[in-house]
């Protein structure tokens, strides 16, 4: 079957011949292909302006990003064959790592099927579909996983994501097929986790930090530990595991908060950890003037810039979270302070943390940096898929106000 061509303006073509895949709607030459001519969701033949053809894309004329490149093989076609082949080569690639089935196993563009996010928990896998185009071929993907992984007991569609609301598409969860269960067991850094599944964050876990959490070793046995955001416990109890002397941690939900708990007696740890279930900067306030001190103390928020226009007050958000963290520190203590947030480069989070050295009159230094972890592959021509930081500061003199 012919496909419908999309024509670009003179010029527009330069960032996908460049290596990125979207598409944004005012690249498209619309009098020439107009976007009412399509469905949410169609495939098409892309061409620049001069009609060289660039690739097939599946498109969606509601959404700012209208179409995203799928293949730059003139033959190629969004189907189950093509959804298989990406799955094959992206659960290859984890098994290089990864002895055990925990992992992200699909990471959108990284992994050449944009709109798609799945995450394995052993047997059992949850997927968000955040693309209308990736919603058309639901049954392909559960096709696919069947063909590739016959072991898979079950799928959970977790398509609950805000951003799908921009792509014209429905809030749901429901079973792909088999019988998903309401939490799973899975396991990282030598620690056992009990997550949630259709009532968790996302996915129910977040396999991203796995390696930054893994250097919690080096810093954090006979120490007091401060884990914020705690949401599982999945640093404290580590660090925990790791030999902390004690470990606190944060989470604002009372759910998160009672799975912590569950996770420390999971992990016989629960004689070390306290939860406290509080807005995470009110609990910062009230430990420092309660007089706390910890010797490592983890921040690892929610994004505080989901949107380029929320870059000044999230960056703030940052400054003002670290400089209480810093006051709460110990002398040569660390703070190992996260970003998952998209718009915010390593450079931002860095600055937002020295001005916050200045405010809290001490001086730091650069311990480490972290990254996402080998199941997050960063897409070389897309900066988007590089979203997660970490940056790890010891405290050192503190300054006279």
């Amino acid at each position: 079957m012919d496909l419908a061509n999309l024509r670009l303006k003179k010029n527009e073509d330069r960032r996908l011949r460049a290596g990125h895949v979207w598409i944004y709607s005012n690249e498209i030459d619309t009098k020439t292909t107009p976007l009412k001519n399509f469905q949410p969701g169609q495939e098409v033949r892309v061409e620049a302006a001069d009609k060289t053809f660039l690739g097939i894309a599946y498109i969606n004329p509601q959404s700012l990003i209208s179409a995203r490149l799928i293949s730059r093989h003139t033959k190629d076609r969004f189907d189950v064959a093509l959804i298989s082949q990406r799955l094959q080569d992206a659960l290859q690639w984890r098994e290089r790592f990864y002895p055990k089935p925990f992992y992200r196993l699909v990471f959108g563009e990284s992994d050449g099927l944009p709109g798609l996010v799945m995450d394995r928990f052993g047997n059992h896998l949850v997927v968000q579909i955040n693309t209308a185009g990736m919603e058309t071929k639901k049954a392909d993907i559960l096709t696919a996983i069947q063909t590739v992984m016959p072991d898979i007991e079950s799928v959970l569609f977790r398509n609950d994501s805000p951003s799908r609301l921009h792509e014209g598409l429905t809030l749901y969860v429901e079973a792909g097929f088999g019988t998903p269960p309401e939490r799973v067991e899975l396991e990282e850094n030598n620690t056992l986790f009990s997550a949630p599944l259709w009532e968790g964050q996302k996915t129910g876990w977040f396999y991203d930090h796995r390696l930054n959490r893994a250097r919690l070793l080096d810093y954090v046995a006979d120490k007091d530990v401060l884990d914020v955001f705690s949401y599982l416990g999945g640093w404290g109890l580590q660090a925990a595991k790791f030999g902390a002397s004690s470990v606190t941690c944060v989470d604002a939900s009372a759910i998160a908060a009672e799975w912590i708990s569950k996770n420390a007696a999971l992990n016989s740890v629960a004689d070390k950890v306290d939860v406290i279930c509080d807005d995470a900067f009110d609990a910062l306030k009230k430990l420092h003037q309660a007089g706390k001190k910890f010797d490592v103390i983890i921040l690892d928020p929610p994004a505080f810039v989901k949107k380029q226009k929320d870059k000044k007050e999230g960056l703030l958000a940052y400054q003002r979270m670290n400089e209480i963290a810093l006051k709460l520190l110990t002398p040569s203590g660390i703070v190992a302070s996260c970003s998952c947030s998209m718009h915010v480069e390593y450079h931002d989070l860095l600055q937002a943390i020295r001005r916050a050295s200045l405010q809290a009159h001490c001086d730091i230094h650069i311990v480490e940096r972290g990254h996402q972890a080998q199941d997050h592959p960063v897409h070389v021509a897309i900066p988007e898929t590089d979203y997660l930081k970490m940056i790890i500061v010891r405290k050192l003199a503190v300054h006279t106000p």
